[in-house]
């Protein structure tokens, strides 16, 4: 059986299953590999390691709802990134930071990340063989990291675990299980492609290892080429909002336009509004057929319309959808045996990552030189107002914005292990050091020098027939006057090298751990042995953050952040008891309890206690009854305790505004606007300078600010699980498996995104809120601060189902039907103490489709040197915000539980099929041949998807794009 929940029908029936598949796994049988096996001494498997217990046992795992993917089912699904492989599992979701992450300043973009139970990548903990791997100042861990060709299997615990590894382990466990036996060599070369010729992924490993009576070393080697995909390369991604609504989320143009600098009441220069306020002229240079003529005579210029798309550009022609990475990995791991009792091990992991991914480029304009302007000289001879500072604006369309970031990430680990006996049991023992390190750097060009640009948009002169700058000490610094007005072509590229930027931010995190195990036997009760683990771990945490100086100085039109340099110990200490209370009785072949719990002191914030109960109860043979009650909590992170503060350009809906927020249809909230001094007709203004169109709001062309907080709490979780899991005599090959969960997590840490604040100041009336922004005289949003806090609570509840059942063997050959699937009872966040709840099941927040069912169904068929494997991946329909109150919305009096807004478009459900084909070769290789997504489906668009953080509105992240056809090799030597 290719997936497994975790569990065999009898404990004997087990102890044979882990038997083989322990000796499949280092005999490479998953991969129909053909070596020599080690002596059957060093393969018993006397006890067993499992994911959420230190327990060393094979009846424990019965107690854990684990979910497990082995080296077979992880080549089935045809992805060589074990974020993506994970991302498939129906318990998974959508991370924070996905590939279409390109309008992210965070070193964490390009990487792969686990996110279970809709929980947030950063409350999934990562193990590799049980022990935490390196993570980022944010506290995600990159998947890309470990290299997938040395993965024996992938083990999913779905229930919290803090109380066994601490930190971090709320919405599950992430256990990578690396391969620690391998005889010989391999190598193994895949090819994918996307069935419009883009998004190819080329990867190779080679894995060589030497196995002897008393040692054993492998070696290997990955490198994963992934192209880039581009917008403008697809309907579904060319235009802002999607193929439906192509001409709308036009951004700033790329031709020259200027504000009328004169003075309120000029005649010609402006109007005045009902109301008795100022708006001034706005003006764009003529250029038909692109070509621009005298910027500096107004008579080149037409007004500006924001409501036209005439002057303004579709930014997703120059960007990327999904960043192009490289990926190389080196691995080794050793292991000795001193004696028939004490091993030495080790294990080394070096792996780089390059991504690059491309925006469009900068929205320039006066605003973007910060306190101080961006204006046009009045001296400057392309000024079409002489005398006067001009203000401006123009998208630099000839320079996008590209990004590469490299990530450099170290893990070593070495220790000892053993067994002895003691009042009559074997007890185990281990001793680990583990050192992990990341490097990471992110070099972006296509921004602007304001210090340079404000000298080439000041005085000119004529020297020589020339125009030049008129400052002699600038120009001897390499000052050349720029014609910002003139549009695509009418910049030289020295000019560009003169007011160009391109910085560098570099960031490092450290881990040393140290961790101590204690496992083994203490008394024989009547219905079997009670057993007992103890143990410690030291672990001091360590992160910096450096922005380029300019950056940080505000010297550029790159976000600016401030320094982050902090850190951490922890010291912590467990134990845990599994003790039997009734064996081979009837109605309780089996009754067992387990009970754990941890210490953890952090230097940051103080010291806490977890505890954790496990109840497994077997009334027949073939029917295991389990259920557990978890404490758990997640520390703040180095960056959530120490960041510097940051900018952040926001994608939000006012609720203040007059057509499209709350104000327009709640009178209560119209009053509180217009009692903070809003105007009675304010229309909120994208980027461009234009009203929005829609309910799913825009774009602020002003920066917010993001930052720490250092008196941050830990979070707090109480997770509670029951299940059964059934196995009928009369059906041999049927397991079936049922658990319920509910994780209630409070003192959450967030950052309180704009339209959070916004709504909860108007919609929700929590005046607490309203001192987080400031609005300018006309209403915009001036200011906001989007600072962490320990805030509110969440809560999710649902259903895991799993059947898999394996037919008897046929002439035709073995057939096996696996079956998992989820559903999400409820997800109800609550911003603050005493705000009204947000039930949010089955709606499209952000990046993360809050499913109410996730299903994956396959059928694999195996004969001879054959087999293949059909899936079907299933993704129930989600509510979405409307367009407008009548366009792509089919509940518009239902309230929005997200935006607080009445109108709602429920979208249905889709299914992605997947097809792979195998054929054993008789000289040891073995080729794969598949296809994902064979009829190209694509689900519906939501306009809720973020495209701050890891989305590309309106493309789901976690649907394929198109069809995908792969084919691999591999070559045992």
């Amino acid at each position: 059986m290719h997936v497994s929940s975790g569990h065999r029908r009898h404990v004997a029936r087990r102890r044979v299953a882990l038997a083989t598949a322990l000796m499949a796994a280092l005999s490479g049988a998953a991969v129909h590999a053909q070596q020599t096996a080690p002596s059957a001494e060093m393969l018993a498997p006397v006890t067993v390691t499992v994911t959420g217990s230190r327990i060393r046992g094979t009846d424990v795992e019965t107690a854990q709802p684990v979910f497990t993917m082995d080296r077979q089912a992880i080549r089935a699904t045809g992805l060589t990134d074990l974020g993506d492989i994970v991302a498939r599992m129906p318990s998974a979701s959508t991370p924070e930071v996905t590939p279409q992450d390109t309008l992210s300043s965070s070193n964490d973009a390009g990487g792969r990340y686990a996110n279970l139970r809709n929980l947030g990548a950063v409350r999934t903990l990562v193990l590799v063989n049980g022990r935490r791997w390196t993570t980022s100042l944010g506290g995600l861990t990159d998947l890309s990291t470990i290299p997938a060709s040395i993965v024996e299997r992938i083990e999913v615990l779905k229930d919290g675990a803090s109380s066994i590894y601490g930190s971090d382990a709320i919405g599950g466990v992430v256990n990578i299980v690396t391969t620690d036996r391998f005889e010989g060599a391999s190598a193994d070369v895949f090819y994918g492609e996307n069935s419009r010729g883009d998004g190819t992924q080329k990867n190779g490993t080679f894995t060589w290892g030497r196995s002897t009576e008393r040692a054993s070393l492998i070696l290997g080697a990955g490198y994963e080429d992934g192209d880039e995909l581009r917008d403008s390369e697809r309907a579904l991604t060319r235009s802002v909002y999607g193929p439906r609504h192509p001409d709308n989320g036009f951004g700033m143009g790329p031709y020259g336009g200027v504000v009328d600098p004169r003075a309120s009441g000029t005649p010609g220069a402006g109007i005045y509004a009902p109301d008795g306020s100022w708006t001034p002229g706005r003006y764009v240079v003529n250029h038909p057929g692109g070509v621009v003529g005298d910027t500096s005579d107004l008579a080149s210029y037409h007004p500006y319309d924001v409501n036209s798309n005439a002057d303004k550009y579709s930014t997703p022609r120059d960007m990327t959808f999904r960043s192009g990475t490289k990926l190389r990995n080196l691995f080794g791991t050793g292991r000795y045996n001193l004696t028939d009792n004490v091993a030495l091990r080790g294990m080394a992991s070096y792996g780089v990552r390059d991504t690059r991914s491309q925006s469009a480029g900068y929205p320039l304009q006066s605003g973007s030189g910060r306190a101080d302007g961006l204006f046009i000289d009045p001296d400057n001879a392309y000024n079409p107002f002489p005398g006067y500072d001009t203000p401006f604006f123009r998208r630099t369309t000839e320079v996008p914005r590209v990004t590469w970031a490299k990530s450099k990430a170290m893990h070593v680990d070495t220790g000892a292990e053993g067994t002895f006996p003691w009042v009559g049991h074997t007890w185990n023992w281990d001793v680990t050091y583990a050192y992990s390190e990341t490097r990471a750097s992110r070099t972006t060009s296509g921004n602007i020098d304001l210090v340079n640009a404000r000298k080439a948009l000041g005085p000119t002169t004529v020297v020589d027939g020339e125009t030049v700058c008129a400052n002699p000490a600038d120009r001897a610094a390499g000052c050349l006057p720029w014609n910002i007005l003139a549009g695509p072509g009418g910049t030289p590229d020295a000019v560009w090298n003169y007011v160009g930027s391109t910085t560098t931010a570099r960031q490092t995190t450290r881990t040393n751990d140290f961790i101590a195990n204690l496992t083994g036997g203490l008394l024989d009760l009547p219905a079997g042995t009670l057993r007992v683990a103890g143990g410690f771990e030291h672990r001091r945490e360590h992160g910096r953050y450096v922005p380029d100086p300019a950056d940080s100085a505000g010297l550029t039109t790159q976000l600016a952040s401030d320094p982050t340099d902090g850190g951490y110990i922890a010291n912590e200490a467990y134990l845990e008891f599994d003790v039997p209370l009734l064996a081979e009785m009837p109605l309780a072949r089996e009754l067992a309890v387990n009970a754990s719990s941890r210490y953890s002191h952090y230097t940051a914030f103080g010291g806490r206690t977890n505890n954790k109960y496990s109840l497994r109860w077997k009334p027949l043979d073939d029917l295991l009854l389990r259920a557990t009650y978890a404490e758990g909590f997640r520390a703040p992170t180095v960056a959530d305790l120490y960041a510097g503060s940051a900018e952040s350009f926001e994608s939000f809906l006012d609720p203040c505004d007059s057509a499209f927020g709350a104000a327009a249809s709640n009178g209560a909230v119209r009053a509180r606007c217009a009692l903070a001094g809003v105007p009675a007709n304010y229309r909120q203004v994208d980027q461009s300078g234009a009203q929005i169109g829609s309910a799913t709001g825009g774009q602020n062309p002003i920066a917010f600010r993001t930052g720490a907080n250092p008196a941050l709490k830990p979070e707090s979780s109480i997770t509670r699980t029951a299940g059964l899991v059934y196995s009928p005599y009369f059906i041999d090959g049927l397991d079936l498996t049922l658990d319920y969960y509910k994780v209630d997590i409070s003192d959450i840490i967030t950052p309180i995104l704009a339209g959070d604040i916004l709504n909860f100041c108007y919609v929700r009336n929590d005046p607490t809120w309203c001192g987080r922004f400031i609005r300018g005289a006309d209403g915009h949003i001036a200011a906001l601060d989007e600072s962490l806090a320990n805030l509110g609570s969440l809560r999710t509840e649902g259903y895991d189902l799993g059947l898999h059942y394996r037919f008897p063997e046929t002439r035709y050959g073995e057939f096996t039907v696996l079956s998992d699937s989820t559903y999400l009872k409820d997800y109800t966040q609550v911003s603050t103490p005493g705000a009204a709840p947000r039930h949010l099941a089955g709606y499209m927040n952000g990046v993360q489709g809050l499913y109410r069912v996730r299903s994956h169904l396959s059928l694999d068929w195996s004969w001879r040197r054959f087999g293949a494997t059909w899936t079907t991946r299933y993704f129930s329909g989600l509510k979405d915000s409307c367009w407008s109150t009548d366009i792509e919305c089919n509940r518009p009096d239902q309230l929005n539980a997200l935006t607080g807004v009445a109108g709602v478009s429920r979208k249905g459900g889709v299914a992605f099929n997947d097809l792979q084909l195998r054929w054993q070769a008789p000289w040891n290789g073995s080729f794969r041949l598949g296809v994902n997504n064979v009829f190209s489906r694509r689900g519906p668009l939501y306009y809720n998807v973020s495209s701050a953080g890891g989305g590309s509105p309106p493309y789901n992240p976690a649907f394929d794009i198109d069809r995908y056809y792969y084919v691999g090799y591999q070559q045992r030597f």
